[in-house]
């Protein structure tokens, strides 16, 4: 049984799942304006972690090290993928 004064006030709850939902969709409309001009294979570090060639990769000699992306984040990204060939390590 609840105590009387921690009864649910259904209004309440929806003003704060219409706030939550607010935060989620700015945050989402936000991620896909940058999808748009910076290639979602990019990690954090500017290191390419797509599983096929891409003319962006530029590879270090460190062993296991992930390619650095050249590419900027200002170009279309998308013709610079190269499907159609497998990548070896």
């Amino acid at each position: 049984m609840k105590p009387k004064d921690q009864s649910f006030d259904a209004n309440k709850a929806k003003k704060s799942l219409d706030t939550l939902f607010g935060i989620f969709a700015d945050i989402s409309n936000n991620a896909d304006e940058l999808l748009k001009s910076r290639c979602p294979y990019k990690n954090a570090k500017s290191r390419c972690t797509a599983k096929f060639e891409c003319k962006n990769q530029h590879y270090v000699n460190q062993f296991g090290a992930l390619p650095v992306c050249t590419g900027s984040d200002f170009l279309d990204y998308r013709s610079a993928w190269q499907t159609d060939k497998k990548r070896t390590y």
